[in-house]
């Protein structure tokens, strides 16, 4: 799933394209799933005659900022969505693959845009592809005061806290790490592979919950969640350009000895990369580096809660459903309450008749 670091480099891609062009045609293919309470001609109707004057990023998501009277397209990649350029192939999450092509339009487009510079004529074409169906196409009047954005948590690059801020907001919770760092609630735009690199970096077991962590732990989260955030941007979120001690360049093949050099520790040592499902995610970790330490208890909690808007925003899914402790310690049913009550009762009986005797 595209991250923060891809939808990124996708926003420099409309501006460098895009930027100061009017719309002058939308090219759309029908899709009730992809466009969310919109249709297609809807989200045509509505841009078409614009100019792009600006391009913003918030977690995962991105919306064009157009002149003149209107709504604003609000764009979520889901797990396989891209932005393609005419004459250029498309921006994959990892690498392009092979089979790769420039044919256009593309498969699986959702939409074009046709536009014109009206100062130069330059003429450009930019679409937006979607496989698998689980990005989202929205029209906001307001993008940052409404949802999704505006239920999302901080943002790593625009709004990180500061660690004082931070600290009680990972103490509070007892769920495991990996699992609130999925959260977009919590951290907006952390997804599978950023979560993991910025837990490798602190040295923090992927399962270790959050009101264990040392002063020292959480330190290390909040400078880490920054760092791994600036430094994939930094290059474009170009898998080739990260430092060669990251995680993500060898995390890949979940055990296949496909690595034709593997991660080596300080001492020289191969370093023993594991897996674990955390989050109803996959999570990969270094044994040696990152290793759980004793947990305390799970205090019984209340009434179990979701947030269904933000599952539907990133599902399959880098979201989880938490509470403020993970997992939840069950209550015996009224079934079985009742059913324990009863010997209860028969005895409080037989003791009565005896002391009537």
């Amino acid at each position: 799933m595209p991250e923060l670091p891809e939808v990124e480099r996708a926003v420099k891609q409309i501006k460098r394209l895009a930027l100061n062009k009017t719309i002058q045609r939308v090219e759309t293919t029908e899709d009730n799933i992809i466009f969310s309470g919109i249709t297609h001609e809807d989200f045509a109707n509505e841009i078409t005659g614009r100019k792009i004057t600006g391009v913003k990023r918030y977690g995962k998501s991105f919306y064009l900022e157009l002149d003149g009277q209107g709504k604003l397209p609000v764009l979520h990649f889901g797990m396989t969505g891209m932005l393609q350029v005419k004459g250029e192939k498309p921006m994959y999450y990892k690498e392009t693959p092979k089979s790769a092509s420039t044919d256009w339009p593309p498969r699986f487009m959702k939409f074009i845009l046709h536009m014109r510079d009206e100062r130069t004529q330059a003429t450009a074409e930019i679409a937006f592809m979607d496989a698998r169906r689980l990005g989202k196409i929205r029209l906001r009047a307001c993008p940052d005061k409404e949802a999704p954005i505006s239920e999302l948590g901080f943002d790593p690059i625009l709004c990180m806290p500061s660690l004082e801020v931070f600290e009680p907001l990972v103490m509070k919770r007892s769920c495991p790490i990996k699992a609130l760092l999925l959260d977009q609630s919590f951290s907006a735009g952390v997804g599978n592979w950023v979560a993991d690199e910025i837990l490798y970096h602190s040295r923090i077991h992927p399962e270790q919950r959050c009101n264990t962590l040392t002063t020292t732990q959480i330190g290390n989260l909040h400078q880490f969640t920054k760092f791994v955030c600036e430094t994939a941007v930094s290059v474009d979120a170009d898998a080739t350009k990260f430092p060669e001690d990251w995680l993500f360049k060898h995390r890949w093949g979940k055990g296949k000895k496909t690595n034709a050099d593997p991660l080596k520790l300080v001492s020289g040592d191969l370093a023993t990369i594991k897996w674990v499902t955390v989050g109803g995610r996959t999570s990969a970790y270094v044994a040696e580096l990152q290793q759980l330490t004793s947990q305390a208890p799970v205090p019984l909690i209340k009434k179990r809660t979701t947030r269904s808007h933000l599952l539907e925003e990133d599902s399959e899914s880098d979201l989880s459903v938490l509470t403020d402790s993970d997992p939840e310690v069950s209550q015996p049913s009224s079934k079985k309450r009742k059913a324990a009550a009863e010997p209860r009762k028969i005895k409080s009986k037989l003791q009565r008749k005896q002391n009537t005797k």
